[in-house]
């Protein structure tokens, strides 16, 4: 057990108070860093200005794209000597953001993790299969040290060769796993093509991009496993930073080591509980890398009502990023919400994809969705009607007419790390 019981309960008074404690402390710690050194000299704020916890509004976003242009050190505020380890994101555009943890950072960050799992009811009587990436990609490593912290028997399996990973939750009575939810609709599949017994398994936690409720149950039926949603982002050190409990209504931040806030993505104005926008988030403990109001992109919103865990507030399930969001004539469309609408229909797979284009300078979205297997008698001509009822259903929910393919099973992509489900092809045009 890895229940940290007085922080994870700590009253709001008290947790207040160790937050400004640590946001000051933090602050201090920026100060050792050029950009936010130039940054507290130009709007006249520093340590000392920080008298409150509404006085953060004080200070600087900071931006994923600040974090490239000081590639690769130039946000550690502690000697290199003392980074004892480097992560980096994916940097898909330009150079990536590198990240740097102190020994104190990784001994912070695993126990964070180790305190989701024992969450959501985990123990040293369970195993663990981790079936990730263990390269740079910090989910590997974050939720290998959080599971050995804890006790339990962890199989580091990474990504890829899924027969093996079959085998492996087979042989080694696997009782939790961690991957993407699309690499476990793909496990999923490949398991009743083994007709593999997987009874074993009970927990199955999933994250590093939105997915729906729908697809929560489909999960849940198709692996037999309890399923849980995992937040986290390199810049606040990884997987870890929130994560559902056993209600599975909104996710846990750990609010003794993280302040967060919701703001506008437009105009950068604080919201309030209930009020969904882009999550804005201060990490309270980091030592190599602290950081003031990062914007992560990601689209939530404060929940105010208590849960009966007894731990604090906590954040909605996340429904995509702001950079991610699809802007299709004039209306603002997330790609979770077309998987909802598509996993509520029994007749089309788990498995699609969204193509974006322009046509004579109007945006036109076009979605690819395979036939679930049961429904396909071999002829796509003979689906027409469930054709137009996915038009439909998707119109209704978007306010968006749409083109949609039905096509075959298994002729879609499948993906082992983050699905790459949407194709926005009008900026080549």
């Amino acid at each position: 057990m890895f229940w940290d019981k007085a922080m994870e309960t700590i009253s709001q008074a008290d947790l207040q108070t160790l937050q400004l404690k640590r946001l000051r402390e933090t602050v201090e710690r920026c100060g050792q860093i050029g950009f936010f050194k130039d940054k507290f000299r130009e709007t006249g704020v520093g340590p000392d200005s920080i008298k409150s916890l509404e006085d953060l509004q004080k200070l600087p976003f900071t931006r994923k794209t600040d974090l490239r242009a000081g590639y690769p050190f130039g946000f550690f505020a502690v000697p290199r000597r003392e980074v004892v380890r480097i992560h980096t994101t994916s940097g898909t555009t330009g150079k990536p953001t590198v990240v740097g943890y102190t020994r104190g950072d990784l001994d912070k960050w695993s126990s964070l993790i180790a305190r989701n799992l024992t969450m959501v009811g985990l123990t040293s009587d369970d195993v663990f299969q981790n079936m990730v990436n263990y390269g740079m990609f910090t989910g590997g490593l974050g939720f290998h040290y959080g599971s050995e912290k804890i006790g339990m028997t962890t199989i580091p399996s990474a990504t890829g060769n899924t027969r093996r990973q079959i085998e492996m939750i087979q042989d080694f009575g696997v009782t939790a796993i961690h991957c993407t939810p699309s690499y476990a609709l793909h496990l999923a599949e490949a398991a009743e093509e083994m007709n593999a017994d997987l009874s074993a398994l009970k927990v199955g936690m999933f994250g590093a991009e939105p997915w729906s409720d729908a697809m929560r149950h489909d999960l849940e039926a198709k692996l037999g496993v309890e399923a849980f949603d995992s937040y986290g982002m390199s810049e606040l050190y990884g997987p870890g930073v929130a994560f559902e409990c056993q209600e599975h209504n909104g996710l846990h931040i750990w609010h003794d080591s993280y302040l967060v806030e919701i703001i506008d993505p437009k105009t950068g104005e604080q919201l309030g509980p209930g009020e969904r926008g882009e999550l804005v988030v201060t990490p309270l403990v980091k030592e190599a890398m602290p950081l003031v109001r990062y914007r992560t992109g990601d689209i939530t919103m404060l929940l105010d009502d208590e849960c009966p865990c007894g731990r604090g507030p906590k954040l909605a399930r996340f429904t995509g990023r702001s950079d991610d969001m699809l802007v299709i004539r004039g209306i603002n469309v997330f790609p979770s919400q077309i998987e909802h609408v598509l996993l509520e229909i029994p007749e089309v797979g788990n498995h699609y994809m969204v193509y974006v284009n322009r046509v004579n300078h109007m945006d036109e979205m076009t979605i690819d969705v395979e036939v679930a297997p049961g429904y396909f008698k071999g002829e796509l001509a003979d689906l027409k009607n469930l054709q137009n009822r996915v038009v439909k259903t998707l119109r209704d929910v978007l306010e968006l007419r749409t083109t949609v393919r039905l096509v075959e099973p298994g002729t879609l992509p499948r993906f082992e790390g983050k699905a790459k489900r949407v194709v926005d092809q009008r900026e080549v045009f």
